[in-house]
């Protein structure tokens, strides 16, 4: 994300956020400053305030990205009827919770009540597309439009087609993505999670597995991710690394020589659980550890260091 819209940017067209919590407050700032008329459908009758809280302190965070600062004014809107809501959308970003039930009624209601042409897009972290459209009348209209969190900084987008979807559909979630910023990729096919949450989860295990086992505490398990994978993967990403691990013979060479101790090392990998003692611990080291600093105080630091991760890394260029 550079803070660049394209030539081709949705200014001015409409989009409904279905949930405006965490998730949906975050795409509704990076809808706003990439001047869209935003609607937020949430049945709180608070949300008006508890949206605009987040948004405002996601539009400080843009700025330092590159955006502009302005003013939303009458481009924001809340509508707690979901028919409402989207009954003139260009794009509807659907945040509600993760339940399959739910989502599935959702979707129907949905695909009733918004234009033909409207984009349906689920900000969804784990149920494929192909399960929530089971109710749609036309459940190709349905794709994966997966961030990572939060939205309105991280600039990886999953777009997930289910196997209904065409390919002009696929296309034109990609292209809105990318008109508002994002690095969009599309998944070649479906699966439960899709990748960066099934990443996360793999490497989330075995770090509760080390702490749980007393190999590390909470805090310097954290130390070692953002003191080196943290740091390699955020410039090369796994495969790259290996590649370059493997000096002039690249990854084949890597592979070769230390893909069967690597091997060895998979079948020694742990398995963890949320059981009561894990529990236990975990609440007590991450008291122990990052309790005594306010929430707010945390994220704002986090925010930070990410932005200076995105922006640092925008300002290298390749030497191909």
């Amino acid at each position: 994300m550079t803070g660049v819209t394209s030539n081709n940017t949705p200014a001015g067209k409409t989009v409904a956020i279905i949930g405006g919590g965490v998730i949906g407050a975050s795409w509704a700032a990076l809808f706003l400053v990439n001047g869209l008329k935003v609607i937020i459908s949430d049945p709180d009758p608070d949300i008006a305030a508890k949206a605009g809280a987040t948004i405002d302190a996601a539009l400080h965070s843009l700025v330092a990205l590159g955006y502009a600062a302005q003013e939303y004014g009458t481009r924001l809107s809340f509508e707690q009827d979901n028919r409402l809501a989207v009954a003139a959308a260009d794009f509807v970003q659907e945040c509600a919770p993760e339940r399959v039930e739910f989502k599935q009624a959702l979707w129907q209601a949905i695909e009733a009540a918004a234009p033909a042409h409207a984009l349906l897009l689920s900000s969804s972290s784990s149920i494929p597309a192909s399960v929530q459209a089971a109710k749609m009348a036309d459940p190709g209209r349905l794709v994966i439009g997966h961030p990572f969190n939060p939205p309105h900084l991280m600039p990886l987008l999953e777009v997930v087609p289910s196997p209904q979807t065409s390919d002009t559909v696929t296309a034109r979630a990609r292209a809105f993505y990318r008109d508002i910023g994002k690095v969009a990729l599309v998944l070649r096919k479906e699966i439960s999670g899709f990748v960066a949450n099934r990443l996360q989860a793999a490497i989330f295990q075995e770090s509760v597995y080390l702490v749980a086992q007393g190999v590390v505490t909470l805090d310097e398990l954290d130390d070692v991710v953002t003191s080196s994978l943290g740091i390699r993967w955020a410039t090369s990403g796994p495969f790259l690394s290996f590649h370059l691990g493997g000096g002039p013979g690249g990854l084949t060479h890597f592979i070769d020589h230390l893909g069967p101790p690597l091997e060895q090392s998979w079948a020694t990998l742990g398995k963890a659980a949320f059981d009561a003692p894990t529990k236990a611990l975990l609440a007590e080291q991450v008291a122990r550890s990052y309790g005594t600093e306010a929430f707010s105080a945390l994220a704002e630091t986090r925010d930070a260091k990410e932005i200076a991760v995105i922006n640092g890394l925008g300002g290298v260029t390749s030497q191909s």
